[in-house]
């Protein structure tokens, strides 16, 4: 997978003391959620929106310029088996992430249910986004 530099090496940059304390933050396991935003990219060319990609998926370009998501999708759908409350994850920009829901049961997750995002850089840069359920999903309608 490909590896993008994260807000702290690029802002931080010249400030070793500065990032080095933001690192250490991060790796610590009961540090508290302050990683909400999420940065993600957009094709300089097309407007195609991409997470973690080195190439636009509609173009082929490798020009992008990083903007910051509001933080809030939609569930797709599941990924994986139910304990592990993985799912797909599109996001209101347009691109889709995998996310692990935290909070709720995974029974209680569907699809169509809302999400915020809750930590979008992992400890030690591992893991998955995690998100939790913003509203659940809206009653299933008859089809028939």
């Amino acid at each position: 997978m490909l590896r993008t530099d994260t807000r702290e090496h690029t802002e931080l940059a010249d400030d070793d003391e500065a990032a080095a304390a933001v690192t250490a933050e991060a790796a610590t396991p009961n540090a508290p959620a302050v990683f909400r935003e999420l940065l993600f990219q957009r094709c300089l060319w097309c407007g195609t929106a991409a997470y973690r990609r080195s190439f636009c998926r509609a173009c082929g370009s490798t020009a992008f310029a990083r903007e910051r998501s509001e933080g809030s999708g939609v569930v797709v759908r599941r990924y994986g088996h139910v304990p592990h409350n993985t799912w797909f994850v599109a996001m209101d920009e347009g691109f889709n992430l995998l996310c692990q829901v935290t909070g709720s049961a995974p029974a209680a997750v569907a699809v169509g249910a809302r999400v915020s995002v809750v930590r979008s850089v992992a400890p030690l840069g591992q893991g998955l986004l995690l998100v939790e359920l913003s509203r659940p999903a809206p009653p299933l309608e008859r089809w028939w």
